[in-house]
């Protein structure tokens, strides 16, 4: 038997993983709303301590203390600064999702082991001073096993179980960034669409500032 020349092999290229870079995000919001604060109450203090606070020498106690409570806020990035430093990395790649998280709880999980992967979004009522309500979107990546030996596999992710209100499963807290969850599906539909479950809005939770 004879045969032809051999032909060529091309192998389909891996696609490049998809990161989000959770840390720098958190960085950044922190900072922001650390330096805001931090200038409010500044500004209440030297306006208490000048008597321009509105109800002259009654209004100065209270001004007091509104403007330490802001400066105490503004001043909570610096004191946690080394956990908000840290580096934090979500990443999808042909093996799976990984949480990259070298000073925190890292974890690794194959596709092969997942019966699906979510996306949840609560939209979270932050009550603040003067009944003022703010509406933002935090957003969560929810993890599904395939069989049930995957917990003991995964002692590293078992401050994940069940948290919140996903039921058999495991969720992430992303954060407030709405721009992660395109991110995320453009992931999902890269590396395992027949595992990608979707968007699930959970409605409202309340929380204070």
């Amino acid at each position: 038997m004879t045969y032809g020349p051999s032909q060529p092999q091309f192998n389909a290229p891996t696609p490049p993983p998809v990161v989000i870079d959770v840390g720098r995000d958190a960085k950044v919001k922190a900072l922001i709303g650390g330096s805001v604060a931090g200038v409010i109450g500044i500004m209440t203090l030297y306006w208490s301590f000048t008597g321009q606070v509105t109800g002259g020498s009654d209004g100065m106690v209270p001004g007091v203390v509104f403007g330490l409570i802001f400066l105490s806020i503004g001043l909570l990035p610096v004191i946690a600064w080394r956990k908000l430093n840290r580096p934090r990395h979500l990443v999808f790649d042909a093996f799976g999702v990984r949480w990259d998280d070298p000073r925190g709880k890292p974890w690794a999980v194959a596709w092969a082991e997942l019966s699906g992967v979510g996306i949840s979004r609560t939209k979270q009522r932050r009550v603040q001073l003067a009944d003022y309500i703010m509406r933002r979107i935090m957003v969560r990546l929810d993890l599904f096993p395939a069989d049930p030996g995957f917990r003991a596999r995964h002692p590293d992710m078992e401050h994940l179980w069940e948290f919140h209100t996903v039921k058999n499963g495991y969720r992430l807290p992303l954060g407030s960034n709405p721009k992660y969850i395109p991110v995320i599906e453009q992931a999902m539909r890269r590396f395992r669409p027949q595992a990608y479950l979707g968007i699930k809005d959970e409605g409202f939770v309340v929380g204070l500032v």
